[in-house]
């Protein structure tokens, strides 16, 4: 009965927030949900609240994914496609790696982290949000190149970090050395095989519309394919994140042949994604502010925000060398210097940073709090900030 009292007041807050958040642009919903978590967490009704990364990670994760992807137009995803994953794979790897290093020096003159933690930190720091960048940039601006490639950026990168996290996950709790063979044959194993399995699905999917007319059966098949894509590849040893934003591409490729068949079926997709897209979004910002709120209190948050800094100026040095290095993507953008600070700007943390953060605070072997409180602290700075700083630096943009 408690659990169903605080599902109520949850669902009930975010409505209000929903309809009482006129200024949108300015102050974006996911920030007011995740402050208004935080304030929850102070109420004893929520005092019992606790969530496992499990919960957010099998749940929530997947159908905001799947929501991001298949509305994701298969034109733009045909036209940046090689930037969107040369940015999500070897742009990611470099920013941990510029990252980390960053941290071990900073920390160095605080609260001395080792080489391994300092880069499970950085791992945990560099996957960025497509949830909040699809409800902030994407709706905010009318720079629609640009928020195309921080969202598909966004929403392939998630199986690069993953990879990169439990590697240093797994050198911090064993002692073991980074290996540069051992990752690329983790990272090729996960990433391909949550591609053949999202394919599968995604195949199944796009025939199996054609199969019944019935709506209702329609959005249980979709359902299906968004989690069943998930857990399927994660059962098999794949990356389950991969596998459902591909079998989502699918579904927007199939969409793009305008058929009459496909438009009833977006409709009905529409019907009931668009309504449940909101409600997860809700939760999972609210239960983000709720869970963080008891990491907070610590004395370095200035370190925190230096990390947060350091994570800006790494993002800024890898986009800015991959795309100078290719001048096919250099040319397309008028103001360069504009086009890459709004890209790395961009870059919020937010769900997936807190799902590996939770998964590192369930490892036995992590028993820093510091480096929790540190992590959430700059998850923390980092979406309120850069959420706050997207609207007005688009302005500039545009302006240019």
């Amino acid at each position: 009965m408690h659990l169903y009292l605080q599902l109520i007041v949850l669902l009930f807050v975010s409505i209000t927030v929903y309809t009482f958040d006129v200024k949108k642009k300015y102050f974006p919903v996911p920030v007011v949900l995740l402050l208004t978590g935080i304030g929850l967490s102070f109420l004893p009704l929520f005092s019992d609240l606790s969530i496992s990364k499990n919960i957010l990670y099998a749940i929530f994760i997947p159908g905001l994914l799947f929501v991001s992807s298949y509305q994701f137009s298969a034109k733009a995803f045909k036209k940046n496609a090689s930037i969107m994953i040369t940015l999500s794979t070897v742009g990611m790897v470099g920013t941990v790696l510029l990252l980390g290093a960053g941290i071990f020096w900073i920390t160095s003159y605080f609260h001395p982290l080792s080489w391994s933690l300092s880069f499970l930190l950085a791992a945990i720091l560099v996957p960025t949000d497509p949830v909040s960048v699809v409800s902030i940039l994407k709706n905010n601006t009318e720079a629609d190149e640009i928020a195309d490639i921080v969202e598909g950026e966004s929403m392939l990168n998630d199986g690069t970090s993953i990879v990169m996290f439990t590697v240093f996950l797994s050198m911090v709790e064993t002692g073991n050395a980074f290996s540069v063979i051992n990752f690329l044959q983790s990272f090729v194993f996960v990433s391909l095989g949550g591609i053949i399995v999202g394919l599968f699905f995604g195949w199944v999917l796009s025939h199996a519309i054609h199969i019944t007319s019935h709506r209702e059966y329609q959005i249980m098949l979709s359902i299906l394919i968004a989690y069943g894509s998930f857990l399927t590849a994660e059962e098999l040893g794949f990356s389950g994140v991969l596998a459902t934003v591909v079998s989502g591409i699918m579904l927007s490729f199939a969409f793009s042949k305008k058929d009459e068949k496909e438009e009833e079926f977006r409709v009905a997709l529409g019907g009931f994604w668009n309504v449940i897209d909101p409600i997860l979004m809700s939760f999972l910002f609210l239960l983000i502010g709720i869970q963080s709120a008891a990491y907070l209190y610590f004395n370095y948050w200035y370190l925190a925000f230096l990390i947060f800094v350091l994570s800006i100026l790494a993002r800024f040095i890898v986009l800015g060398s991959t795309i100078y290095l290719v001048p096919q993507w250099k040319k397309r953008f008028e103001n360069f210097s504009s086009v890459l600070l709004v890209l790395s700007w961009a870059g919020i943390k937010g769900s997936m940073s807190v799902v590996l953060l939770l998964w590192t605070i369930d490892s036995a072997l992590v028993k820093d709090p510091i480096l929790i409180s540190i992590a959430f602290s700059s998850i923390l700075i980092s979406f309120i900030l850069q959420s706050l700083g997207i609207y007005p630096l688009t302005n500039i943009l545009k302006r240019k």
